[in-house]
């Protein structure tokens, strides 16, 4: 027997749970990466860039668990209240609505008898209807509503860990090899995550592994100039 052909796709709720991952992580690392080289060059003291790392992990984490539940949660208002309006327009204006689905299917290239037949489809079953008008009129999908908790608790769980990376070296050797272990270590933890990233999107592994790493050491040379500006200014 011919096997048949299986193709893998991500799920979206899973993509979105992956985008939250990488913004967690991507924007803690990143972040604390510039903070805690701007200190390490203004000051040399382990100690204070410890402090101040610790300081701008937490409230990175924080700060970005609060922005992923307020965006999920008008995100998810959002939806509601659309559908809420489509599904009032269907009731009231059920021909306009016809036509709409009309001009929809028109644009994709169906015409005449097929064409009939799939708006007569459609119209038939209030429920796809109404998905039809949220997804191809509105650009509005179910599956990328998801709990303003879970969203807040991945987002800042990643930052967290994201923004640790960069602030390690410091606990365990001198300023001086802290600055190399840390650009190192996060700039290869970016290429990483980059090139994951790159598995469930699209584009080369390397070029996105590349592009993430580069941000980084955008980020922390001019952390590290800022620091050692405001080292020779104060």
């Amino acid at each position: 027997m011919k096997k048949r052909h299986r193709e893998y796709h991500v799920k979206s709720s899973l993509g979105a749970t992956f985008h939250d991952v990488i913004l967690g992580g991507q924007d803690g690392l990143v972040n604390v990466l510039g903070v805690v080289l701007a200190i390490a060059a203004a000051t040399n003291e382990a100690r204070v860039v410890i402090i101040a790392g610790v300081a701008a992990n937490l409230a990175e984490s924080l700060s970005m668990a609060a922005v992923a539940y307020t965006s999920t949660k008008a995100y998810n208002q959002y939806y509601y209240a659309e559908l809420a309006r489509e599904e009032l327009e269907i009731k009231q204006t059920p021909k306009l609505e016809t036509e709409e689905v009309e001009q929809i299917y028109y644009t994709k290239g169906f015409r005449g008898h097929l064409l009939k037949q799939i708006v007569d489809k459609i119209t038939s079953s209030k429920r796809l209807w109404l998905n039809t008008m949220m997804r191809d009129e509105l650009n509005l999908s179910e599956e990328l509503l998801m709990n303003p908790y879970q969203s807040a608790g991945i987002v800042g769980i990643a930052a967290l860990v994201g923004s640790t990376i960069p602030l390690l070296p410091f606990f365990f050797t001198s300023v001086k090899w802290g600055i190399i272990i840390s650009l190192i270590v996060s700039t290869l933890a970016l290429f990483i995550t980059g090139a994951i990233k790159a598995k469930y999107t699209i584009g080369s592994w390397v070029k996105n592994g590349l592009e993430l790493a580069l941000i980084g050491m955008i980020t922390a040379l001019a952390g590290y100039g800022i620091g050692l500006l405001l080292g020779r200014v104060f």
